[in-house]
C-alpha cells in the first residue's frame, strides 16, 4: 500500500518488470512518493522506498546538507523544503531540480532505483550540473540534461559533470 493507501509499489505489468529504459515513469512515480513523503513525515514509506544501505554522494556547502539530515532524521522537512520544479529520468536515474530564490538556494538530486529502491542519492547544492550519457559502442558520452539556464537564476557557480 503507498502514500494514499491506493497506489501499488509494482507496476501493473503482464510482463513482469520492465527493463530499466522503459522504468523512466516508474522510477519518477516512485521518487515523487519519496517526497510526498518525507514532506508529510512518513517515515514508514520512506523507509519502504529509501534502501537501509542507501549510497550517498553530495557536492555543495557543508551546512546544506539538507536532505541527507531529513533522511536520517536529523531534520524535519520544515527546515529546508525542497520544492521540485523539474524531473526527467533517464534509465534507472531520476534527477529532480528546484531552487528557492529568496534562500539563493540552488540544488539538484540524482537518485538511483534498483528494483523498486532507491539505492543511491547524489545531492548537488548550488552547484551547475552537466549529465552525460556514455554510449557504449562508440564510448562517446552526449549531454541528457543539464541545469537550469544560469541567466534565469542570475547566480554564478561551480560546473560539474555526471557521466552515467
Amino acid at each position: 500500500m503507498g502514500i494514499n493507501g491506493n497506489i501499488e509499489f509494482m507496476p501493473e505489468n503482464d510482463q513482469g518488470i520492465s527493463p530499466a529504459s522503459e522504468r523512466g515513469p516508474w522510477n519518477k512515480k516512485m521518487v515523487k512518493m519519496l517526497y510526498k513523503a518525507l514532506a508529510r513525515g512518513e517515515t514508514e514509506t520512506i523507509a519502504r522506498l529509501v534502501a537501509a544501505d542507501l549510497e550517498w554522494w553530495y557536492h555543495g556547502p557543508p551546512q546544506c546538507q539538507h536532505m541527507m539530515k531529513i533522511l536520517t532524521g536529523e531534520s524535519r522537512h520544515r527546515e529546508f523544503k525542497f520544492k521540485p520544479r523539474s524531473i526527467m529520468a533517464i534509465g534507472d536515474r531520476v534527477i529532480m531540480e528546484g531552487w528557492d530564490r529568496g534562500l539563493k538556494a540552488y540544488w539538484v538530486h540524482v537518485w538511483t532505483l534498483e528494483e523498486d529502491m532507491i539505492v543511491q542519492f547524489r545531492e548537488y547544492f548550488n552547484t551547475w550540473l552537466t549529465v552525460l550519457l556514455r554510449v557504449s559502442d562508440t564510448g562517446d558520452e552526449i549531454p541528457v540534461w543539464q541545469s537550469e539556464h544560469r541567466q534565469r537564476l542570475k547566480r554564478s557557480l561551480p560546473d560539474l559533470v555526471l557521466a552515467f
